[in-house]
């Protein structure tokens, strides 16, 4: 007679019953209470609010930051989880945790501590002041603080698929006789592709909405250095609390229209 042994964890209309709970309590409530917010105005006046110079300003410079941010880390964030898997070296540990200080470092100090360095008197910025350029207060230094804190993204989802990757695939490719860029292009690329699709969508959401570490070395100029988290807070501190909403929307809707886009075509990439 065999016994029916029960599951580890509840069953699965238990299990996600506490995964809907928690989810709207955490994303679908508060999102929804934006978007009930924002459907007091009429169509009208949100869109005078986004189409606004200072807002579509700020919207340009947020996610054009971004997305070179992350573009940034995908080359940098290849190179650094290429060297960290298929070589061993010393300080090899020093440069793991590095990388994922980031994650542990609040964002607010990263912001001081990059202001201190590329501030046109900072250790680094008065070089950069001397060729005639500045670096913080620029979106040179936004860039920057956005790069700084999105590189672990794209390294930590390519290292596990890079170690996946065995290495006699490589070498039977250079027996086959292909070089080493045909190798990087039809062995290598193909498998990676999906995966720094995720890290970049990764990094560029989270550069989207970073304030901490921007809103000290942007310099908080309208027009030129505020970010569009910044102004949301601006209109905040005015007790503006439609405009708010409104910034809050059209971010979360240009947000999501692209990162859908990068979804859809990381999943026409693992198709083909």
């Amino acid at each position: 007679m065999s016994r029916r042994t029960s599951p580890v964890i509840p069953g699965f209309g238990l299990t996600l019953g506490y995964t809907l709970v928690y989810l709207s309590l955490l994303v679908l409530i508060p999102l929804g209470a934006m978007f009930v917010h924002a459907a007091q105005l009429t169509w009208d006046q949100f869109w005078a609010i986004i189409s606004s110079p200072r807002v579509l300003a700020a919207l340009k410079l947020s996610f054009g930051t971004a997305f070179l941010a992350a573009v940034i880390n995908g080359v940098i964030g290849t190179l650094l989880a290429w060297v960290l898997v298929r070589y061993t070296f010393p300080g090899r540990k020093i440069i793991e945790a590095m990388i994922d200080l980031p994650f542990a470092l609040p964002t607010a100090v990263a912001g001081i501590a990059l202001t201190a360095l590329y501030a046109p008197n900072g250790l680094i910025g008065q070089f950069a002041t001397a060729l005639g350029f500045k670096i913080a207060y620029t979106p040179l230094g936004i860039t920057l603080a956005l790069t700084f804190v999105t590189l672990p993204f794209v390294v930590r989802t390519l290292q596990p698929v890079l170690a996946d990757i065995p290495r006699e695939v490589e070498e039977a490719a250079a027996c086959l006789g292909a070089k080493p860029l045909q190798v990087a292009r039809h062995v290598l690329l193909p498998a990676l592709l999906p995966a720094w699709l995720t890290g970049f969508a990764l990094a560029f959401a989270r550069g989207v909405g970073e304030y901490g570490s921007v809103i000290f070395i942007a310099g908080n100029m309208p027009m030129k250095t505020e970010i569009l988290p910044l102004l949301i807070m601006v209109q905040l501190d005015q007790y503006n609390y439609a405009g708010a909403t409104a910034i809050g929307v059209l971010m979360l809707v240009v947000s999501f229209i692209l990162l859908l886009l990068i979804n859809l075509l990381q999943r026409r990439i693992s198709r083909s």
